[in-house]
């Protein structure tokens, strides 16, 4: 790992801790150990002679900077007997993917089936939002020689309609079936449309795919782009078409971005960066009527009454758990359309495993309590845990969830789970943007946001892992030491 790498990481209890996403190496292996990422690091041999350092390392090594892990390869190829697997995964994000390169990463050497409803092998899919224009090749999580290499099938475009856990049989939209001996269920979620007058016309997007990122970029470039929806997704979007849209207009229902999940002053220091970047809000408000000019999207007409000028729109209102396939399968789904699942990623159906953006888990360090957490960072974690569990590994999910954003140019970091916090401590400077927010509730610290402060979220992650409560007078006085003094 490079110098500056080394100097921001957090080193504790045997592992390094990456300052900008919180994935954690073992320091002596250096094995993943802790998500996100797919890779490892190479480890080298050190020597200290006269207060000088001496690594031997080669070319190679130091070049690729990552490492794959020994994996097993298929000895049951699918030929002759295509009809069955030994472990289905449904669905081909982070979470179906890392349980498949989990189990071969075991030495599990029998058929693995991913099946998606995309187009493409797996890729990242928050890259989306983030970069509008990157094409599918340049967003890909492995390469196709990858999954060839160790006998990972993926179905693309394939569709599960129904689950028969008493027959342990799958039914495709197509027809056709396929057995398993475990299943997976990690379909992801599926985002929320708009309802009012017009949603049917033309160039209006909610981003799923790299086509759909694609035509959003084509037709905002030099025109006029609504964003509805101030979350991670619809911010993600604005900030990256101010460089290419003639406007950039963000409508939102809350008085402030991310006001839920950042607090209001935070949210308000980050709406005015996007204001200072040509982005204009409409806030405390919603779309009504989306007006079309030869089946073309023309206006967007907002309940305030006010019409915008729109070439092109966005839709980041939200998601629902893609489970509707589910209902009438006997795996247990809770009200609101989730998978519950407990710490070992087991649903209420023996074999039957759920992962991802569509499951509620115990969350160890708030006391187990059921939450949905969609980041990706909790997918990866999610994914190998379901995989070690199907190999009767008795792993337990315990991590702190971690998440990152960029824009304009500007990281902002976040660990913790912070949902009903009634209090944030804010050290540093908002209007400069440089700053940490301690999210409390009672008298505990339950999250951290940080711009600009690396590699302090980083830190927190590492003092919540251990688990060691942080109190919310610990981080009213502004002095740090608690936190900065020991394992830097």
């Amino acid at each position: 790992m490079s110098r500056i790498w080394r100097m921001a990481s957090v080193l504790s209890r045997g592992r390094v801790r990456c300052p900008w996403h919180g994935a954690c190496f073992n320091i002596n292996t250096g094995d993943l150990e802790d998500f996100p990422g797919l890779d490892s690091l190479h480890k080298f041999q050190v020597k200290i002679e006269k207060e000088k350092v001496y690594i031997r390392a080669s070319k190679q090594a130091l070049q690729l900077q990552r490492r794959t892990k020994v994996m097993a390869k298929c000895i049951s190829p699918s030929a002759g007997h295509s009809g069955s697997t030994n472990v289905l995964i449904v669905g081909a994000g982070a979470a179906g993917l890392v349980c498949a390169e989990t189990l071969r990463q075991e030495g599990f050497s029998d058929r693995i089936v991913l099946c998606t409803l995309d187009r493409h092998l797996p890729y990242d899919r928050p890259k989306l939002s983030k970069s509008l224009d990157a094409q599918p090749e340049q967003l890909a999580l492995r390469p196709k020689e990858f999954f060839r290499a160790y006998g990972i099938e993926v179905l693309t475009e394939a569709q599960v309609v129904t689950v028969d856990v008493r027959n342990k049989k799958v039914v495709f939209k197509d027809g056709f079936k396929l057995e398993y001996s475990k299943l997976l269920l990690a379909p992801g979620s599926s985002p929320k449309s708009l309802s009012c007058k017009g949603k049917e016309v033309e160039n209006v997007f909610t981003i799923r795919t790299p086509e759909d990122a694609n035509r959003v970029v084509r037709l905002a470039r030099g025109r006029n782009a609504v964003v509805v929806g101030a979350g991670f997704l619809g911010m993600e979007v604005a900030a990256y078409l101010t460089e290419k849209a003639h406007s950039v207009s963000v409508v939102e229902l809350e008085e402030t971005p991310f006001r839920k999940f950042l607090g209001t002053r935070v949210g308000r220091a980050l709406m005015k960066m996007f204001e200072n970047n040509r982005v204009k809000f409409y806030m405390q408000t919603e779309v009504s009527e989306l007006r079309a000019q030869e089946g073309k999207l023309k206006e967007v007409v907002l309940k305030s009454s006010k019409i915008l000028r729109a070439d092109v729109c966005v839709v980041g209102i939200g998601a629902v758990p893609a489970t509707g396939f589910l209902r009438q399968s006997g795996i247990s789904l809770d009200s609101r359309g989730f998978i519950p699942v407990n710490k070992m990623m087991q649903t209420n159906v023996p074999g039957v495993f759920a992962a991802g953006d569509a499951v509620t888990f115990p969350l160890a360090w708030r006391n187990n309590r059921k939450v949905n957490i969609p980041h990706w960072q909790m997918a990866h974690v999610q994914g190998r845990v379901a995989a070690q569990n199907m190999l009767a590994q008795e792993a337990e999910i315990s991590t702190v969830p971690y998440l990152w954003t960029a824009m304009f140019g500007k990281s902002l970091r976040y660990a913790g789970y912070g949902e009903g916090f009634d209090d944030v401590i804010i050290q540093g400077d908002l209007e400069e943007l440089k700053f940490v927010a301690f999210y409390t509730k009672g008298d505990e610290v339950i999250a951290v946001a940080s711009m600009n402060y690396d590699p302090i979220v980083s830190k927190v992650a590492e003092v919540l892992a251990s688990g060691r409560a942080i109190r919310k007078r610990e981080v009213e006085t502004g002095d740090m030491s608690w936190l900065t003094g020991k394992g830097s």
